[in-house]
């Protein structure tokens, strides 16, 4: 379906066909006489969106700075064609620069989105459930990530694929640790955090209930991926300690999921990083995004420095 059928669906009125701002998935930025919205995919089906947003209006009247979807005349969010949309206000603020007071900051409204949480899956948000990984998908990942590391000249750890058995032999423990879940946005990144000045979350369509120190194994190894305003590498050891500082003023973490982080940092590793250095080979183009895959690499053979005390 054509761009334009969606945004008229919303009953916004377009003469030219809109061009996606974002390039691996549909985001159209809509400007008005006093605002601009945007128009993105949403979760899918529509009882799905319906439990999403039920969750983010509650974290927005919890007084967490979260988009939620626009009030109109037409549905919001709607099912167009075999997909479900969503109107969003435009946010307008600076992106993130990797300053040690943004850093905190953003700690700081990931603690508060975890300490809103159920204790259980109330607004039916879908379980992480990841944990089929084998050996064979290791290694045929691990092949294509040495291909475009080799095409640019890009030196990896040699125990990486070492370590990735290791996680897939500990999937079956973490599985069965009976860890903290938390509903959460799941994809606390830089890219999706806007600063008004304070971070305000600007895309929270991939939330979930998910272990509460996967939420934030997430954001150690991919908070600042494909921003051009944030550094080329993870948190470092002091940055990571700024962001705890602000997360901990609402959160205590557990002794079990202080004991487990190291494993669930190369789980986490093993899900959402794996493809995207297998996948995702335009990245490779890209000398920062290259430079980041190097420098998780690295994180991942050597974890000591990011404790969670």
């Amino acid at each position: 379906m054509k761009a334009s059928a969606i945004i008229k669906s919303f009953g916004f009125q377009i003469e030219e066909e809109p061009i996606s701002i974002y390039p691996f998935s549909p985001v159209y930025r809509i400007k008005g006489a006093e605002n601009d919205w945007i128009i993105k995919k949403t979760q899918h089906p529509y009882q799905k969106a319906q439990r999403f947003v039920a969750y983010t209006k509650n974290l927005e009247q919890q007084g967490i700075d979260v988009v939620v979807p626009v009030e109109m005349s037409a549905p919001n969010p709607a099912t167009i064609g075999e997909a479900t949309y969503v109107v969003y206000p435009f946010i307008e603020g600076h992106p993130y620069s990797g300053k040690d007071a943004e850093i905190v900051e953003a700690g700081r409204l990931l603690g508060k989105i975890h300490s809103f949480s159920p204790v259980e899956n109330e607004f039916g948000l879908d379980p992480y459930d990841v944990f089929d990984f084998n050996e064979e998908e290791v290694t045929q990942s691990v092949n294509r990530i040495a291909v475009h590391a080799s095409t640019h000249e890009v030196e990896l750890p040699i125990e990486l694929e070492k370590r990735l058995f290791q996680a897939v032999a500990q999937q079956d423990e973490l599985k069965g640790a009976g860890l903290v879940h938390v509903a959460t946005p799941h994809d606390f990144k830089a890219n999706n955090l806007v600063y008004t000045p304070r971070p305000h979350l600007i895309d929270p369509d991939n939330a979930g209930w998910v272990p509460r120190i996967f939420d934030l194994a997430l954001v150690l190894l991919l908070f600042h991926n494909e921003l051009p305003s944030a550094p080329d590498k993870p948190f470092t050891e002091s940055q990571w300690k700024l962001f705890l500082t602000g997360y901990n003023e609402f959160i205590t973490l557990t002794a079990e999921e202080k004991l487990l982080w190291p494993k669930a940092l190369e789980h986490v590793f093993l899900d959402e990083v794996m493809w995207l250095m297998a996948d995702v080979e335009e990245d490779w183009h890209n000398p920062a995004q290259r430079h980041l895959f190097q420098q998780l690499a690295a994180l991942l053979v050597d974890t000591k420095a990011y404790a969670l005390t």
